[in-house]
Formats: structure tokens, sequence, C-alpha cells
């Protein structure tokens, strides 16, 4: 099997980390946001053939996708975007990759993180036989969102409803799809919006279905929901694999640390922490719902909430940082200063407090 992941995008909502590096290569819990979808896209439905939908960064992308197909001894192909092709478009580009044999192929977006259920999404598809499969996932404020109306038996899509004010669903598309090859007839190689263009003519022909997900679902493009989608993460792994968390003295609920981190004496961390390869903690740290990325130095009795420290950051000691802050790659913030809720571009230092919500250039 096939399965296209989009990844042309630039990755603006979660600035600054992805003004170094390309948002599918960001990490999320102590690996790149993309191989989380492509591991479980080869273990979980015996994918064979990935192709990546690229325009931003794509040498990076490349590299480390060259790395990451022997070591799974898979096919990743680049389709370069040379204009923003919107979320249909791409798969009009790879055409011919994915027509390449009879089979239905998986398209997904490059940033959502959930228990990826890609071997039931093969299943029901081929049990209603029809062009596609929709994901979708139940959410608390159906307002806020597109809502999917479907059958519910048989998971026949009737239509969509852009934030419904009267309740007729609490079900939105996930962002993972699974689709017969026909559907390529249907898409030009034009700027063209799958959910608002096909999806909507796809219904009304009785040839689209919603699947159900089972679970926790996130969609990680922007540092508030990337720390949520965090603690939902560990949570499942906590139900799923407890051995990957971390135990030890200071150690509170859900924490995954990578084994080349160290951490000081007299430490709090967590619940809700992942601490990225080569990352030190010194002694007296205090770190709940945070992520801290590979080589990265908290000094000494910092307190850190809700932040995302950037690669190869440094905080000084004494530091309160809280309230979503993200530091950037290289960030340097001096001793005994607070952040609250500052985002801070690549290699700046901060010599001050930055006590309200700011972008710091």
């Amino acid at each position: 099997m096939k399965a296209l992941i989009l990844v042309g995008g630039y990755g603006t909502r979660l600035r600054p980390l992805t003004l170094s590096t390309p948002k599918p290569l960001v990490d999320f819990c102590n690996k790149p946001i993309l191989l989380h979808q492509v591991e479980a896209l080869v273990k979980k439905a015996g994918v064979n053939h990935v192709i990546l939908a690229v325009s931003y960064m794509s040498e990076m992308l490349e590299k480390e996708m060259k790395e990451q197909e022997l070591r799974l001894g898979i096919r990743i192909s680049l389709s370069h975007e040379l204009e923003p092709l919107g979320t249909a478009g791409p798969l009009a580009l790879a055409r011919e990759l994915l027509t390449e044999n009879s089979d239905p192929f998986f398209v997904l977006n490059s940033d959502i993180i959930c228990d990826f259920p890609f071997a039931a999404m093969a299943k029901f598809h081929q049990h209603h036989g029809q062009e596609g499969t929709i994901v979708v996932t139940k959410v608390e404020e159906p307002s806020k969102y597109g809502v999917v109306v479907s059958d519910a038996d048989t998971g026949r899509i009737h239509r969509f409803v852009e934030k419904p004010q009267v309740f007729v669903s609490n079900k939105i598309n996930a962002g993972m799809y699974i689709f017969s090859p026909s559907v390529l007839q249907r898409i030009q190689l034009q700027p063209t919006s799958i959910e608002k263009e096909i999806f909507p003519v796809m219904a009304k022909e009785g040839q689209l279905y919603a699947m159900e997900l089972p679970g926790f679902w996130m969609d990680i493009g922007q540092p508030k929901d990337f720390l949520t989608g965090m603690c939902l993460f560990l949570q499942s792994l906590r139900q799923t694999q407890p051995e990957r968390l971390y135990s030890g003295p200071g150690i509170v609920g859900n924490v995954l640390v990578d084994p080349s981190a160290k951490i000081g004496q007299n430490c709090s961390i967590g619940p809700n922490v992942s601490l990225g390869p080569g990352v030190v903690v010194e002694d007296g740290v205090c770190i709940k719902r945070c992520t801290v990325l590979r080589g990265a130095h908290i000094r000494s009795h910092s307190w850190l909430d809700s932040c995302i420290v950037g690669w190869s950051s440094r905080v000084g000691q004494w530091v309160r940082m809280e309230n979503v802050t993200v530091l950037g790659e290289d960030v340097i913030v001096g001793d005994e200063l607070y952040l609250n809720g500052a985002s801070v571009l690549p290699h700046k230092s901060i010599g001050e407090s930055v006590p309200e919500p700011r972008i710091i250039m």
C-alpha cells in the first residue's frame, strides 16, 4: 500500500520552532512528528511506499527521509510543489506514483497525532466499497468546527456543515483518509481544497464514508495544542507502553526522558514532560507540562510550566517561564528572569523579563 502525507505548508502556526526546522521534523515526544506517522503506516497497515508532498525546506526533509528509508526498509518519494496546491492539488501532482497499482492509498495531514487506526481504516474502506473514507473524531464544542453529518449505522456521509449554531453533529474531519485511485479523476492539477471542493461532491454521490476514531486525537500545529497533544500522547503511552515512561526521584506522573538526558538533584519533573536527547537539567529545577528539545540546558532552580524549549537553548538560574512560552533554536535566557507567554525567535539572547505575551524578534 501507499500513503501520501501533506507536508508542503510553512508551519507558520508553530513558529518560532519552524523557522529553523520544517514542521514535520519538529520533535514531538522525542521523535519527529512525521516519523510517528510513517512508522505507524508501516507497522499497522504494511505501507511500503510513502510519498511526501513537499515545498518548504524540502532539502532537510529529503536528507532525513533518506536515512529513514534505509532504516524502515521502505520507499519514500518526494513530490515537489512549485506553488501551493491546497489539500487536493498534491494528489493530482503525485498521480503517477499513486496509480502504480490499483490499491487504495492513505492521505494524511502532517500535523495530527493519535493512535493511528490504519489497519481499521483499510478494513472499513474495503467493507463499504466506495471511493473514499474520512476518519472523524468527536469534539466537545462542534460550533467551532466544520462538522460531518453521516449515517449512524453505515457511516455514509450526507453533508458537511461549517460551524453549526444548532446541533447537527459533533464529529469533525480528523485529517486522515483512504481513497480508491478513481478519486484522482475528480482532481485537477491546480490549487484545490479537498475539504471544500471535492468531499461535498463525493458525499452527494454517496461515494464518501466516515469512520469514527477510537482514542485521543490532536492537531498539534500550534504551541498550545502541541503541549495538549503531548499530554494526551503520554497518557496513551501510560496505558499501552508504560515501560517507555521514566521513573525515578522527583518524577511526577507521565514523563518521557531520552536515555542521554541528565537530571540533577532535588528536581521536580512532571507531570507531562518530554526531555529530548542531550538535555541537561541542573539541581532544584521544576518542570511541568513542557517539551525540552535536543541539547537544551536548564540551569539550577528554574521553574518551567507549559513551555517548549527549542534545540540547544539555555535557560539561566532562577528563571520562571510559563503560559506557553516558546524558545526557538539556540536561545539564551539570562538569570533571574520572568517570561510569560513569550515567543522568542532563534539565536536570540534575552536579558530582561517579558511579563506580557509577545514575540521577541
